[in-house]
């Protein structure tokens, strides 16, 4: 495989010539080509540098990014598949955030018995900094209504489980950040929209119920699946008989929906009530998928340890359609979006390491906290963007954000991990 990999770093280098000639010579049939294949072998081939290894997940992103740019026809339609079809793409970021689910546990929440004051710093640090950050770049910036929405809606969700990573990688307080990820994550359904109105509401129309359904629905429900999964490796056995009962009835009421009941409740029910009953849906869905999970990892141990990178492929699709709807509107603004995507993420860092040491938790905890307030969950504002209709508009500021979040990450846990701090002396 390492020889496969340098392989892919010399096609890369004679790509990367074949780039530049055909930027030269104005041939866009050469330099088009080298581009998509120079960005595939470097994300293939850093795997052959142990110093860049952890950034092949960022070159993939990079890898969508650049052909669907360059090509975005070939990533909005396939055949008779609508590649931004809304059921699919449902499906795609529920798909991701049950992977993300699965490196949660319900251990996770406890954090908050055992380090109150950091958590409530780091919550607080999190729907403050970001949020209005964002918002202060869409007025420098003078961004079009909806990128700047867009804007706004990243600085408003909640942390991303790739803050845990880093954390761990700069020896910072690991559980602090882990506690602090799934506590912003629950309460995000009530958070985020009211960020979003407050903030962006004069930009795009903002229903506050509807975004926190639909964050329920996207966010909630499926780790809330994998939380299950979780509670299911250390119920009693007493206990087990009840959730796989709770499966089976939620498996006939699945089925009875899918079957015509959800027609027929239509006519029956007020619409308000039938919302309920789709997120009740969703709910039962969610148990139903959560034991089938518990059953597939039984049988099959390997699939857990397979799930992170199947939900870091569900990302670089939803990247890659992201860009390609909106490349027009990136070709206008996709320098000074960048740009604003660094000065937020470094902000994010900044205010979240500072005012943690202002608040006088130690400079551990602190590192912690600023990776929970510059990192977000891309995942999260690519499918509220979705859900509202605004996927090449609104949702080019998470396509644009994610990939640096993830460099800038990873440059400052491994720069902090080389500086390893004594908070007994602190």
């Amino acid at each position: 495989m390492i020889v496969f990999r340098k392989l892919c770093l010399g096609v890369a280098a004679l790509a990367l010539l074949a780039l530049i000639a055909g930027l030269f010579t104005g041939n866009a049939a050469l330099w088009q080509p080298s581009a998509v294949a120079l960005s595939v072998g470097l994300a293939i081939g850093l795997g052959a540098v142990p110093s860049l290894k952890g950034y092949q997940y960022t070159a993939w992103i990079i890898v969508a990014v650049v052909a669907a740019m360059i090509y975005p026809g070939s990533f909005k339609q396939w055949g008779s598949i609508n590649l931004r079809d809304p059921w699919l793409l449902l499906i795609v970021i529920q798909f991701v955030m049950f992977g993300m689910g699965t490196q949660m546990s319900l251990h996770d929440f406890s954090g908050v018995m055992k380090t109150p004051k950091g958590v409530i710093v780091g919550l607080v640090c999190h729907f403050t900094v970001m949020p209005l950050v964002g918002f202060g770049l869409t007025k420098i910036f003078s961004f079009p209504a909806e990128i700047a929405a867009g804007i706004i809606l990243i600085g408003s969700c909640s942390s991303g489980l790739a803050s845990n990573v880093m954390a761990y990688i700069a020896r910072a307080n690991l559980g602090l950040s882990v506690t602090v990820t799934a506590i912003t994550t629950l309460v995000a359904p009530l958070l985020t929209p009211l960020l979003m109105k407050f903030l962006a509401g004069a930009l795009v129309p903002v229903s506050v119920f509807k975004m926190m359904m639909d964050i329920i629905e996207h966010v909630i429900v499926p780790i809330g699946a994998a939380l299950l999964h979780d509670y299911l490796k250390h119920a009693p056995a007493a206990a087990r008989p009840n959730v796989y009962l709770l499966a089976a009835l939620s498996s006939v009421w699945l089925v009875f929906i899918a079957c015509g009941g959800w027609q027929m409740l239509g006519t029956m029910l007020d619409p308000t009530v039938l919302k309920g009953v789709a997120i009740l849906g969703f709910f039962l869905a969610a148990v139903v998928a959560g034991v089938a999970y518990h059953f597939l990892v039984a049988g099959v141990p390997r699939v857990e340890k397979i799930m992170p990178f199947l939900s870091m492929a569900g990302i670089v699709y939803f990247t890659t359609v992201t860009t390609a709807a909106g490349r027009d509107n990136l070709m206008k603004v996709g320098i000074l979006l960048f740009f604003a995507a660094v000065i937020h993420n470094a902000a994010g860092y900044f205010f979240g390491y500072w005012l943690s040491r202002m608040a006088g938790l130690d400079r551990s905890s602190s590192r912690s906290v600023a990776f929970e307030v510059g990192l977000q969950n891309g995942g999260m504002a690519s499918g509220l963007a979705n859900s509202m209709g605004k996927l090449g508009t609104v949702g080019l500021a998470p396509a644009i954000f994610s990939p640096w979040m993830n460099i800038s990450g990873s440059i400052l846990a491994n720069y902090w991990s080389r500086r390893p701090v004594d908070d007994k002396n602190d």
